[in-house]
């Protein structure tokens, strides 16, 4: 990382040795400057599966366990991110709310909870601001929100203990509540391993804060990563800049290590390679790595990287093409590589995967999981807990489908592994465009545009009887705001009573199933399509009138559109009363729907209209 960047800050050891190269460092730092993240638009369902006995699964005290994948109906289908943590989860919704719900002993919830039944349930945590982003290790849990601040709540653990998380006189304090972590700039990305936080900071700096023990920092000395160095917990738990070469561009925790792909696409990791997982060969290898160091078996692939998974002691890396490969121990099958004696010293890629394309992967402690293109899901490794989703507890040495519920056209996307459990999360292609507001607001347009500007002239007989009901049209549309703020809670208490969620929750819950509803949409096509078809039926019978008279409107025509309206109306009656005395019987059949559906059916058809529009501005809403 270039040092000037720190010298702007503080002055440190390195900024301190590199301060006269300040020009270079300049131009490094100029050319560096990430962006913010928006919160990801795709709303889905979260599954989990695995050990629930403490509330990490989401689904009701009554399930403690699930070797297969099943539906968190608490979440509801809005849910954009999840992440499972040690032994709790944490998920973000489309509205930037952050969802915790497992063991909240150390506060890694983030919200006050008594008993068992209120940590099991799916509840919000109290943020300033929307989230973008969130990240939940062992009994710590983070958020990013939108301004580029960054709130952790929760604790680190090292081999002592409880560390705390943030540093109160000289010791370190949990935190049950989110803490704003002080940091110099904004944020554009965290990442939580085991008991550390990765912070990427807007210039590509990266911090880190947490227990260091295993040189998951980076940024201290063997012997200044302990608690009991002279600098303490201020060392440990105060987000510090990390010594790069380069800037950074994405980064990634593990159970102990941390990765980070630099801006000149390489990659650098250090902490725990006692089983070369770090793909650091060499003298290094079976060691604890305290500073960045470049990663050999990365570089020797001469691949692009798009993601890395670190378990505890293995790794996955996933490059763009799709392709998977695995590195580090290899005991119960974590590898995914078959049964074999020896573990992985380079990088080496899973056979049975080699035909998919993966998008997504996670790693737990000594199990794998990967997410194709094609909506599939695999697991492997150590089982023991369900946690593979496979409907058993034994272990698999290869990649072996997981069984989920019937998706009604839902595509997994997105899976991470916690301590004991696994979550997944589905995404309905058809439902985003559905729900999202775009829709809504062109059906709204899509009303008075035939109105005013197709239908010019058969609206000015409804002017006519337009005096009469002004005031219920205006009383409509001025009502259909404050209805649909008042239908939706209405609405949504109908959609889902879970048999095994408190009644606190059920109605937060309800908002975001509701989303998903496609049945709501079937008046708002009826109502367009009947209201179509009288328009046309009018357009029909004044456009033959229209062509009686065409010497009269086309001179009004180039006039203003007041004047416009004016002549339209008189040349409509002239023209009525000629063609009453042509043709009797067809005016009258002609003129008599007109008026019977000008007249008498906006008495009758806005009552309905008003009932049935907050029914379709909620499901297009929400």
């Amino acid at each position: 990382m270039p040092a000037a960047r720190g010298v702007k800050r503080a002055a440190s050891k390195s900024s301190a040795a590199t301060a006269a190269t300040g020009a270079k460092n300049k131009k490094k730092r100029g050319a560096i400057q990430w962006e913010i993240p928006s919160a990801p638009k795709r709303r889905g369902r979260v599954l989990a599966c695995g050990q629930g006995d403490v509330g990490q699964l989401g689904l009701g005290e009554d399930v403690i366990e699930a070797t297969k994948f099943k539906y968190v109906t608490a979440l509801g289908d809005k849910i954009v991110d999840v992440y499972a943590g040690g032994m709790h989860t944490i998920a973000l919704d489309s509205n930037g709310k952050v969802w915790t719900f497992g063991c909240n002993d150390e506060g890694a919830l983030g919200r006050p909870t008594s008993g068992e039944g209120e940590e099991g349930t799916p509840a919000t945590v109290a943020l300033p601001a929307p989230a973008v982003c969130v990240a939940a290790g062992d009994s710590h849990s983070a958020a990013l929100l939108d301004n580029g601040d960054v709130y952790a709540w929760g604790a680190f653990r090292d081999s002592h203990g409880s560390m705390g998380l943030v540093v109160r006189g000289r010791e370190g304090k949990s935190c049950r509540e989110p803490v704003k972590l002080d940091l110099a700039e904004p944020a554009v990305a965290i990442a939580s391993g085991g008991d550390h936080l990765v912070i990427l900071s807007s210039s590509g700096g990266v911090y880190t804060m947490g227990c260091g023990e295993q040189g998951q920092l980076g940024r201290l000395s063997q012997r200044s990563a302990s608690r009991d160095a002279r600098q303490g917990f201020s060392a440990l738990l105060v987000p510090s800049k990390v010594t790069l070469k380069a800037g950074g561009s994405r980064i990634w925790a593990g159970y102990h290590a941390t990765f980070v792909l630099d801006t000149n696409d390489k990659m650098f990791a250090w902490g725990l390679n006692n089983y070369g997982q770090l793909g650091i060969t060499g003298e290094k290898r079976k060691t604890a790595i305290f500073t960045p160091t470049e990663c050999d078996a990365f570089t020797r692939l001469n691949t692009e990287w798009r993601s890395v998974a670190a378990g505890q002691h293995h790794s996955l890396a996933l490059d763009t093409a799709g392709q998977l490969y695995a590195i580090g121990r290899c005991e119960y099958g974590r590898l995914g590589l078959g049964d074999r004696a020896g573990d992985a010293e380079v990088l080496e890629p899973i056979p049975k995967l080699q035909n998919k394309k993966v998008i997504c992967i996670a790693a737990g402690t000594s199990n794998s999981f990967a997410v194709t293109d094609t909506g599939e899901v695999f697991s492997w490794g150590m089982g023991s807990e369900g946690q593979l989703g496979t409907g058993g507890s034994a272990d698999a040495a290869e990649p072996a489908p997981a069984l989920t519920p019937p998706l009604h056209a839902r595509t997994p996307v997105h899976i991470s592994a916690g301590g004991q459990h696994t979550v997944l999360r589905v995404e309905d292609p058809a439902s985003q465009k559905e729900d999202s507001p775009p829709p809504e607001s062109e059906t709204s347009e899509q009303k008075p545009e035939p109105v005013s500007q197709d239908e010019e002239e058969p609206e000015t007989p409804a002017k006519r009887a337009r005096t009469e009901q002004e005031e219920e049209i205006s009383s409509t549309s001025s009502a259909q705001p404050a209805e649909v703020n008042d239908a939706k809670p209405q609405a949504k208490k109908k959609k889902r009573v879970p048999a095994s969620v408190s009644s606190s929750s059920n109605k937060t819950t309800r908002k975001k199933k509701v989303n998903g509803d496609e049945k709501k949409e079937t008046p708002m096509e009826v109502d367009e399509t009947d209201n179509k078809q009288e328009q046309k039926d009018e357009t029909e019978t004044k456009s033959a009138d229209e062509q009686t008279d065409t010497d009269q409107t086309e001179p009004d025509n180039t006039q203003t559109d007041s004047k416009i309206e004016t002549t339209d109306t008189s040349s409509q009656e002239t023209t009525d009363s000629e063609t009453k005395s042509q043709d009797h019987e067809k005016t009258d059949v002609e003129m008599s729907d007109p008026v019977a559906e000008v007249n008498g059916t906006p008495e009758t058809v806005d009552p309905k209209t008003v009932d049935v529009i907050p029914t379709n501005t909620l499901t297009t809403t929400a």
